[in-house]
């Protein structure tokens, strides 16, 4: 059974942008899980001795993040501002890729960001409709295959993050539910395929999530591969 994710990414002028619902999500989980229980637990004192773990290597060149692109599973709202008949709520995105709505029996979801659609039905909507302005909101989703973050090893079952804007790697820490409880959390790395190549990005998640070195915390990318050695004992 897939697990879908409640936060909302929207797209449309009054909605505002998903880069701020993004942040609002990451700041929702890093206050509400047991990982910052470092809070208790390290204090002040283990985030002022995190300066002196080094950022990852690649951690300046994952600035750049990505929308989310709706993928096959995902539930979608879309609303017509002043056109209440057709605003629609929970549309699921079929397998073929296409969603269905009133005056728009068919268009293609897949692939694009909750903004591209809401222009494709915008001007879909124009032939029948003066100047509509339409917000595509994404309720709930499973992203698509090959964007999700795949997190392996530790002795834990392997687990699939959908990819979503900003999300960082205490995000994924955090969708995950914590560290595997046989975690080498220190010898952990990043898989990152790129254009020249995979990329290698060593991590230290326990100093992450146990004494809050917030310069571990970058950002993710579609398709990474978080690996998590097991310990040995």
């Amino acid at each position: 059974m897939k697990k879908t994710t409640k936060f909302q990414l929207v797209s449309g002028d009054r909605a505002g942008v998903p880069g701020r619902l993004a942040r609002r999500v990451r700041a929702y989980n890093i206050g509400f899980v047991s990982l910052f229980g470092l809070l208790a637990a390290g204090g002040l004192a283990g985030c002022s001795n995190s300066s002196s773990i080094a950022p990852p290597v690649a951690a300046a060149s994952s600035n750049v993040s990505l929308p989310y692109r709706i993928g096959p599973g995902d539930t979608l709202s879309v609303f017509v501002y002043g056109s209440p008949d057709l605003s629609v709520h929970g549309i699921p995105v079929r397998p073929d890729g296409r969603i269905a709505i009133p005056l728009v029996p068919s268009i293609v979801a897949v692939g694009k960001t909750p903004r591209e659609l809401g222009v494709d039905i915008t001007h879909k909507l124009s032939k029948f409709v003066r100047d509509p302005n339409v917000t595509v909101i994404v309720d709930s989703f499973h992203g698509m295959l090959g964007s999700a973050i795949r997190v392996i090893g530790g002795g834990a079952k392997p687990v699939a993050v959908p990819y979503v804007d900003h999300i960082t790697l205490l995000d994924v820490m955090t969708e995950i539910g914590g560290l595997p409880q046989f975690a080498a959390a220190n010898d952990a790395y990043i898989i990152r395929h790129t254009a020249t190549g995979d990329e290698k990005i060593p991590v230290k998640l326990g100093a992450l999530i146990n004494r809050g070195a917030m310069s571990q915390d970058i950002q993710m990318m579609p398709g990474d591969i978080l690996v998590i050695p097991q310990t040995m004992f």
